[in-house]
């Protein structure tokens, strides 16, 4: 038989979140007195001093601190276990939301999607198109269930799906291929490089090589291809997305020493594989089979 409850548990996270009983009673919806009784028998159940006066403020002890630490804990497999609850009673979900880097072939992510409507026709997806770490972050804001990304969770389900190739290209009457001869990257100093920025709110990250003197930052990877298709600039774009571009010569290669093509590790994120849904557990089977293919075919 356990000596604390949840609920007492819950309560002595309340304290200590918002400052104190009494901003903890506000907040809860419980009265102050409620709350000292549930922490006085979490003390006198596990015969331990949780907070300590000092002034006119209430700290944790040392031995509090350790005590919410494993507490947290509990509660949050406490959540997870109703979530779990809630999935398995509204059986087949009726809404997926799905954050996609852009990077990601989007041929590939056109046929997964539609794949999965045609098993679920009434799921309604919201798709989230983000750049690095964009989509980590929606993931780790709960903004959606599943990800692709090129980062990694601490904690959850991190797989690896495909390498996208990266390919260092221009307009074929740009300045860098009228030079006539193999390029090195101090050749690119001195051109305009174009590049995406990060769409994630907090902190971003950079990516690939920025050593251009000049740059232009777009939002968007399709605003980054139509940019250089222009001529207006060179950059590292993904072959999948400009496969058009350069069977035509719209865009060609550039000859350069080192550093022609990159690749970029794309990976499949989700929180809780036991709160999916059927509909999110036939989406990753799908994603699966098809970069499965994706691979054996450029191994062909």
């Amino acid at each position: 038989m356990l000596r604390v409850t949840l609920e007492q548990w819950r309560m002595l996270r309340a304290v200590v979140e918002h400052g104190g009983f009494n901003q903890a009673a506000k907040a809860i919806h419980k009265s102050q007195s409620s709350i000292h009784t549930a922490v006085q028998k979490i003390e006198t159940a596990l015969s331990v001093k949780l907070f300590q006066v000092e002034g006119r403020k209430t700290r944790l002890t040392e031995a509090g601190e350790m005590m919410l630490r494993r507490a947290n804990y509990l509660l949050d497999e406490a959540e997870k276990v109703e979530a779990v609850g809630q999935t398995l009673a509204k059986g087949v979900e009726s809404h997926l939301r799905i954050a996609v880097d852009e990077v990601f072939p989007q041929a590939l992510l056109y046929k997964v999607l539609e794949a999965t409507s045609q098993a679920y026709p009434l799921l309604r997806i919201e798709l989230v198109e983000s750049i690095l770490s964009g989509s980590f972050e929606a993931l780790q804001n709960a903004k959606v269930d599943i990800a692709i990304s090129p980062m990694v969770l601490a904690e959850g389900f991190s797989e690896q799906l495909c390498l996208v190739e990266f390919v260092a290209v221009a307009h074929p009457e740009h300045a860098l291929h009228q030079l006539g001869r193999e390029l090195n990257l101090e050749d690119l100093k001195s051109f305009r490089q174009i590049v995406v920025r990060d769409s994630a709110l907090g902190k971003g990250t950079d990516s690939g090589w920025l050593g251009a003197d000049q740059r232009w930052t777009v939002s968007h990877l399709r605003t980054m291809v139509d940019m250089v298709t222009q001529g207006l600039g060179f950059a590292w774009l993904p072959r999948s997305a400009i496969t058009t571009q350069l069977s035509s010569g719209a865009l060609v290669p550039l000859q350069l020493t080192h550093n022609r093509t990159r690749q970029a590790q794309l990976n499949l994120l989700f929180k809780d594989g036991d709160t999916l849904g059927p509909a999110a557990r036939a989406f990753i089977g799908e994603l699966r089979y098809q970069c499965m293919a994706l691979e054996a075919q450029d191994n062909d």
